[in-house]
């Protein structure tokens, strides 16, 4: 099997599970109140920032450099979609969760230790932002009253076409990077863990809307 049908393979038992997590539900139904989704976006938003700054950094590395891509980054539009939804002043006005900033804290250590590692979160987010991205952004845009295109950058590739190459380029990519079946497990290992460190994030985020909604209106 290639990496990549191992990864998928190896992780769809926790990718079906977190995809029917109460928060993901919520999403994919478009139930999603903005508050919610605001939230989710913002705790989003220091993991991507970490791992891109870590693809960045560790671009030469033979064991990141096939799957490091600047056209697969999203943290510049999760922040301007952000700017948009709630205003600039979201980083102080949206807490980061716990589990958000030991995810970044994570990534950031893979860095100066593992950073072939990285290439198991690049996996979880990017080819999954890349194969439901423009579902997600019609269910935001109908939710929210977007109007086309507004407040969903994040979910922007490009035309279908170039989605589709980005996402093949990815796999291909993966393919160079494992160059042992120890570099291959180290990925696969890595994925999981960023499928767990998920499912606790997407688990405080509605722990923290549910109390907000229990609440009640402020008077």
């Amino acid at each position: 099997m290639t990496l990549a049908e191992r990864l998928r393979s190896e992780t769809r038992a926790q990718h079906v599970e977190l995809e029917r997590s109460a928060l993901m539900q919520q999403l994919l139904r478009g139930r999603m109140p903005q508050p919610t989704y605001c939230a989710l976006l913002r705790n989003l938003h220091p993991i991507y920032q970490a791992l891109e700054a870590g693809l960045a950094a560790c671009a030469s590395h033979p064991g990141v450099a096939p799957v490091c891509s600047p056209a697969l980054w999203r943290e510049p539009a999760l922040r301007a979609d952000l700017d948009l939804l709630h205003g600039t002043d979201w980083p102080r006005d949206i807490a980061m969760q716990s589990s958000a900033a030991a995810y970044a804290r994570r990534l950031a250590a893979l860095v100066e230790g593992q950073p072939e590692r990285l290439v198991g979160h690049a996996y979880v987010r990017y080819l999954g932002d890349l194969s439901g991205g423009q579902v997600l952004a019609r269910i935001v845009s109908e939710q929210l009253g977007l109007r086309s295109g507004e407040g969903v950058r994040f979910y922007d590739f490009g035309r279908f076409d170039e989605a589709a190459a980005l996402k093949q380029r990815f796999r291909a990519g993966l393919e160079a990077v494992a160059a042992t079946e120890a570099d291959a497990d180290a990925v696969i290992d890595e994925a999981r863990r960023a499928f767990a460190m998920h499912a606790e994030l997407f688990d405080q985020l509605h722990a923290g809307a549910s109390t907000r909604a229990a609440d009640g209106p402020v008077s």
